[in-house]
């Protein structure tokens, strides 16, 4: 009986939340919705940004909620980062080290890096913790301007 109740309260809550899932990022936090960016420097062209020129992801800007998630996608055939970047506009060289290909991070407020995705590969979700844009860009494509931009409302 008691296991009938909490099948039953489970699907109550996942009925009620977006998307009807819940999923845990990378620092265990349950959110209701992710979006996905997808990552591939062959298929997504330069665009102007408020922040500078930028490739590679899609959505280049993604506009998301507090209290949501983001997950990268590597949908290209060579390897890729998403790796935060801190300032308000992309700097004009490489502002990684090879930190940057380890996995880090579980907030986009704290700084993250999805590490090496290799084709068809995804990242850990990181959990839009606070209001604000964030800058991120990859560790091997930054001077092909490879970069995107989070803002979370």
């Amino acid at each position: 009986m008691k296991f009938t109740r909490a099948i039953a309260c489970v699907f109550l809550f996942t009925a009620c939340t977006p998307n009807g899932v819940l999923v845990s990022t990378n620092g265990g936090t349950s959110v209701a919705t992710v979006t996905r960016i997808d990552v591939s420097i062959a298929a997504f062209g330069q665009s102007a940004t408020p922040a500078g020129l930028a490739l590679g992801f899609s959505p280049i800007v993604a506009n998301v909620a507090v209290g949501s998630g983001v997950q990268f996608v590597n949908v290209d055939n060579t390897s890729h980062t998403a790796t935060s970047i801190q300032g308000t506009t992309f700097p004009p060289t490489s502002p990684f080290t090879f930190s940057a290909t380890t996995p880090s991070g579980s907030t986009l407020s704290s700084g993250f890096s999805s590490g090496t995705m290799q084709a068809g590969q995804s990242s850990a979700i990181f959990l839009v913790d606070k209001p604000g844009t964030y800058l991120y860009g990859c560790f091997f494509h930054y001077s092909g301007t490879m970069r995107g931009e989070i803002v979370a409302q």
